[in-house]
């Protein structure tokens, strides 16, 4: 079992993550974003920041009364909830950021959140997260969803990759623990 407030306290101090930064400079006005997996807030904040609107979805609900203190009073432009993927509503939206959150999706639900991900981006809007790879060092657990390259960019096939990269190293968690990365870096866009 994952010790939550710990993993947020490691990461509370760490920068949006560069996949939503560059969906972002691909847009002209702030629109209407959906973060799925939002932890304690670090996109969700700089989404807000630059003026969009935000549903911030996350299982845990010390996620989001940790992003609900960050923002304080500021909360006008946020709709924040506490689901799981498989069962969470979401709307339409310009922008569906899901940074290291999507692997943990179980195999069995990840088809159908895929579907459901993929149909809510707004014509014109994008995504941008990560997917983990079948060389990373938790690809033996059956509770969480990884690709060969091949596979993950047959996930986008219709939508226009604008970043598609592929990282694997030895690193190690926020936690400190070290782990084998193998990691699909993505933003693509959803024509017109």
């Amino acid at each position: 079992m994952t010790d939550w407030g710990a993993f947020y306290d490691a990461v509370a101090e760490r920068p949006p993550h560069d996949t939503l930064l560059g969906a972002l400079d691909r847009f002209g006005e702030p629109e209407l974003a959906v973060d799925l997996g939002c932890g304690d807030g670090r996109d969700t904040v700089e989404l807000l920041r630059r003026g969009w609107r935000v549903v911030a979805i996350d299982g845990e609900p010390e996620a989001i009364a940790r992003l609900r203190a960050r923002i304080g009073d500021q909360g006008d432009r946020l709709e924040a909830t506490v689901a799981r993927f498989e069962e969470a509503e979401w709307p339409d939206a310009s922008l569906v950021n899901s940074s290291f959150a999507l692997p943990f999706c179980s195999p069995g639900s990840f088809d159908a959140l895929w579907r459901r991900l993929r149909e809510s981006i707004a014509p014109g809007g994008r995504f941008s997260g990560q997917l983990f790879g079948d060389r990373d060092g938790w690809a033996s657990s059956k509770d969480m969803t990884f690709h060969s390259r091949a596979a993950a960019e047959a996930l986008f096939d219709g939508l226009e990759l604008e970043r598609f990269d592929e990282l694997e190293e030895d690193g190690q968690t926020a936690l400190g623990d070290p782990k084998r990365w193998h990691v699909f870096h993505v933003i693509a866009h959803r024509p017109e």
